[in-house]
């Protein structure tokens, strides 16, 4: 894919009213929105810039919200770090939350940095139909600007059930402090915003890579319809993405992720996060989020394979649990490939053996600057969901082919359930380790109305055995943890400020 290229003008009019008369003044010497978009390379560099938020959702906060939530992952104390901060709220469910709204950084910043796509792609789809310029390209840029519109509010109703809803251009504050959407109404529209982004997006056969296709609305569609129960519609859309985008398996679960220069965009993947190692501006540091520490120079080395690897202290997150590498069956080739071991030398624990997410260590030259991609849908996601959606059809016989290419890749055996229920279950089971790390957990636990009876579970085992969930001996969780098991994130308490509706 180009360099997504973010100019420092284009925030300026990302709120910027494109309505005029005939009596509007429009500075010629001064940039604006009126004067910006008057050809097509203008529109593809909004549109560039209305996917550069995407880096920072995914390097920074979504992971902490979709997967630290859940079950999946827990914080690694170090009891000389300090004080417990806004991530281990959000890991032992003990987000302080009244009257429906949050101080916590994390929710805040998640949620301004989804508004910030909204607020680009609907200056360029406020403006695009007034310019002329090649339909083709026109109709794939629209697209792309409808999808990653949908695609932020699919984030946003999934994180808080209701939010406010702008479709064009903001012009005031006045105009910003809009009434919540229902869920209902987020939801209709996304779908409208997708269905209409596969029509006008390219095949991946014919789209540049990196940007998103015909198959990455399809994908988002077959997801908004599992959640609503719409199995026909999720079985339709998702086995038109198998019939005719072109995806398939990496044979090898491992090449399934990029590495930091290379296999990006490849066969499996159907949207990924784009990221270059260097000083251009493009980079993540994810494995440096989310190692295990405090850990020496020599410990982290053979992890990043950087020739000027440093030490790391602090209080890292984003840890395996036992419960999901309990999860992997005998014989799964994803739990090496997914699941590392590291020993920290200077770790309090009489245990100093940590896991870490493997799948996304990959080796890079620089050290706290890597570039390999994060994965948002891959195809073996799509053949779950069209398993999910027959099968809760009472299609069960021919959901399990589906399932069954996940779990061959895997070298595991093919499923052995026959019934709706068993079937539901090793959907569920193969959805937690296919996709272990790529920020699903918590969104399935709740879709599934799972959340709370697995979280009390899981929350009871912390609290019992703090010592298997990476805390030093003599450390416990706090007091208020596992208390908060709402299926929605509080909104934001800094933007209820500016806001009469939250």
């Amino acid at each position: 894919m180009k360099k997504i290229i973010i100019s420092a003008f284009l925030l300026s009019f990302g709120l910027a009213s494109c309505k005029e008369s005939f009596l509007t003044v429009v500075p010629e010497t001064a940039l604006s929105s009126a004067t910006f978009f008057s050809k097509e390379a203008d529109f593809v560099q909004a549109v560039n810039a209305a996917y550069v938020p995407l880096r920072a959702i995914y390097n920074d906060r979504h992971w902490i919200l979709a997967e630290m939530h859940s079950d999946n992952t827990y914080y690694a104390r170090n009891i000389l770090f300090g004080a417990v901060d806004g991530t281990e709220n959000v890991a032992d469910f003990a987000i302080p939350t009244a009257s429906g709204v949050t101080a916590n950084d994390n929710v805040l910043q998640h949620y301004r940095l989804d508004y910030q796509i909204i607020a680009r792609t609907n200056q360029v789809l406020a403006l695009i139909d007034k310019v002329d310029f090649n339909a083709d390209s026109k109709n794939n840029l629209k697209g792309q600007a409808l999808y990653l519109r949908a695609f932020a509010y699919f984030q946003l109703v999934q994180l808080f059930g209701k939010v406010p809803m702008h479709l064009t251009p903001v012009a005031t504050r006045e105009e910003a402090a809009s009434p919540l959407a229902t869920t209902e109404q987020l939801y209709a529209q996304i779908e409208k915003d997708a269905l209409e982004a596969s029509k006008l997006l390219f095949n991946k056969s014919k789209q540049e890579a990196g940007r998103v296709t015909s198959g990455t609305a399809k994908t988002l569609l077959a997801n908004l319809y599992l959640i609503q129960k719409k199995w026909s519609n999720a079985e339709a859309v998702a086995k038109d993405v198998v019939t005719n985008d072109g995806y398939k398996l990496m044979p090898d679960y491992n090449d399934a992720f990029t590495t930091t220069t290379g296999n990006k965009n490849n066969a499996e993947s159907v949207f990924e996060v784009q990221y270059m190692e260097g000083s251009a501006g493009y980079n993540g540091n994810f494995i440096y989020r989310i190692v295990p520490t405090p850990i020496t120079a020599a410990e982290l080395q053979p992890i990043t394979g950087t020739s000027n690897p440093q030490s790391l202290s602090g209080e890292n997150n984003n840890i395996p649990t036992p419960d999901v590498i309990a999860a992997y069956e005998a014989g799964d080739k994803r739990k090496d490939i997914s699941i590392g071991y590291v020993t920290l030398s200077q770790s309090l624990r009489d245990n100093k053996v940590y896991p870490y997410i493997k799948k996304f260590a990959r080796a890079h030259s620089l050290h706290n600057n890597t570039g390999q991609n994060i994965p948002v849908y891959r195809y073996s996601e799509v053949l779950l969901f069209l398993a999910e959606a027959l099968n809760e059809q009472g299609k069960t016989a021919e959901a399990a082919p589906y399932l069954n290419q996940v779990r061959t890749r895997a070298g595991l055996a093919a499923t052995t359930a026959t019934s709706q229920a068993d079937m539901r279950e090793a959907i569920f089971k193969e959805r937690r380790v296919e996709l272990a790390f790529e920020n699903k957990r918590w969104f399935d636990l709740v879709r599934t109305g799972r959340a709370k009876a697995v979280i009390t579970a899981y929350g009871a085992k912390v609290k019992a055995n703090p010592q298997d969930y990476y805390f030093p001996k003599g450390a416990v969780p706090p007091p208020n943890a596992f208390t908060v098991l709402d299926d929605y994130y509080g909104l934001p308490a800094v933007e209820s400020a500016l806001t009469p509706h939250f």
